[in-house]
């Protein structure tokens, strides 16, 4: 049954001062009204209650439980939220009560996705609540609550207008051909707004890969021949001893791991074990791992010692990755060369290394604050849209059929639906009339 009672923790499954479980569902009032020590009036709309949960004549314990009547709740149905005392052995014999009258467990995602179907969300806001979540800088939070709020959504729904309009003229042009060529499509008209679209989807995947860095970071290796320093320059940019330092090349043998914020972009910073031939077992795991790292990392801080020397191996790895070349223990430096950063990671010298990292994304304001569709699935809709209108632009240009070329805009069309989260259907009529005196 699609709205049967659901039950589940909200809030963290760890020992605290409060303590949130939810449910929502058919029936989901008389269920709770049996288990409290007061009645729970539909009508009356949202109340907030303070009473006992009680199991037959044993108490379990004293809460604060808040109705809200359906549709007017984050999942369209009949909620409640149930605020307890943070042990979770109360927490479990809640559950088990509600469990006992009738409720199941939730499965993860299910309060928000009963929202979306019962229209109360679309897709995009939907994934923005699990963004929320995740959210590990100020800026990643201000984006996903950008979509949260429906700003992505309004940015979506004109690209699935014009090409819905395109459609309906096409459309009218092939069942009413007695209309004039203003009320009908061409193939001008269809280039035309082609080109526009493909050109605003362009800049939309633009700005979604610049908000899928803010939103989930990026990845950066600290890569180099053993001994230059990386381990240090890590310890630097974290501003504590997490990598273990010493005079003797190997000592790092495992990636290490760290967080860092910059700008507002999070860095995944990986220590990697110095790069070379080794006959050492041990050690030649360390190296494989690092090579890994590389190859997945979106940035390569090569670092070199005062020598200025770049292992051309280590060079070859990252020959198709964005790099910047860091010369380490710069107050032992002479002469400056253009195109490296200079660092002392003994001194705490990284300004510049910070400087550079930001710069290397080119990220600008806007795209701080622009709503963007910056997840893998919403990014790939937009890619597929767009190569369904090159298509179609295409074939209005060699002069096919209109029939053909909608068979383009209509994959096009059903992206956008996709995008929202909408059926994968095509259905103008509405567009046609709207448009249209057909019928007069």
């Amino acid at each position: 049954m699609l709205n049967e009672p659901i039950i589940a923790l909200a809030t963290p499954p760890l020992k605290g001062a409060l303590a949130l479980i939810r449910l929502s569902g058919q029936g989901v009032f008389d269920i709770a009204s049996s288990v409290f020590s007061k009645p729970i009036d539909r009508e009356k709309g949202r109340q907030v209650l303070f009473g006992l949960i009680r199991d037959d004549a044993k108490n379990i314990d004293e809460v604060v439980l808040i109705s809200y009547p359906g549709p007017n709740s984050f999942t369209g149905e009949d909620l409640i939220e149930i605020s307890c005392h943070g042990s979770m052995l109360i927490v479990r014999e809640i559950i088990e009560l509600f469990l006992g009258k009738g409720a199941r467990y939730a499965e993860p995602g299910e309060f928000s996705s009963r929202g979306f179907f019962n229209g109360k969300m679309d897709l995009i806001q939907a994934e923005s609540i699990n963004d929320l979540i995740n959210a590990t800088t100020k800026e990643a939070k201000d984006l996903a609550l950008h979509s949260l709020h429906g700003e992505t959504s309004r940015v979506a729904a004109p690209l699935k207008k014009k090409i819905a309009d395109m459609l309906a003229l096409i459309e009218v042009g092939i069942d009413f051909p007695e209309y004039d060529e203003e009320e009908s499509a061409s193939n001008k008209n269809i280039v035309d707004g082609c080109s526009s679209l493909i050109e605003e989807i362009s800049s939309l995947i633009k700005i979604g890969k610049e908000g899928r860095i803010i939103r989930e970071g990026v990845k950066v290796a600290l890569a180099g021949s053993p001994n230059v320093g990386k381990s240090s320059l890590l310890n630097a940019l974290l501003k504590e001893d997490k990598a273990i330092v010493s005079p003797i090349p190997g000592t790092t043998r495992d990636v290490v791991e760290g967080h860092l914020v910059i700008n507002g972009i999070e860095l995944h910073l990986l220590d990697t074990a110095g790069i070379h031939e080794s006959a050492d077992y041990i050690e030649s795991i360390g190296i494989d791992k690092s090579e890994k790292a590389i190859e997945s990392a979106d940035l390569i801080i090569l670092v070199s010692d005062e020598n200025g020397v770049f292992d051309e191996s280590v060079l070859e790895k990252c020959k198709d990755k964005r790099i910047i070349k860091v010369i380490n223990k710069s107050d032992l430096v002479k002469d400056k060369e253009d195109g490296c950063v200079y660092t002392s990671a003994l001194n705490n010298d990284i300004g510049e290394l910070k400087k550079a990292i930001a710069d290397s994304f080119a990220l600008s304001d806007e795209s701080f604050i622009t709503p963007s569709f910056s997840n893998e699935r919403e990014l790939g809709c937009l890619h597929k849209m767009k190569e369904a209108l090159i298509k179609a632009k295409e074939d209005a240009e060699a002069g096919l059929a209109f029939d053909l070329i909608s068979v383009s805009l209509q994959d096009a069309y059903n992206e956008a639906r996709l995008l929202l989260g909408e059926e994968k259907t095509l259905d103008l009529t509405d567009e046609i009339f709207s448009r249209f005196c057909v019928g007069k």
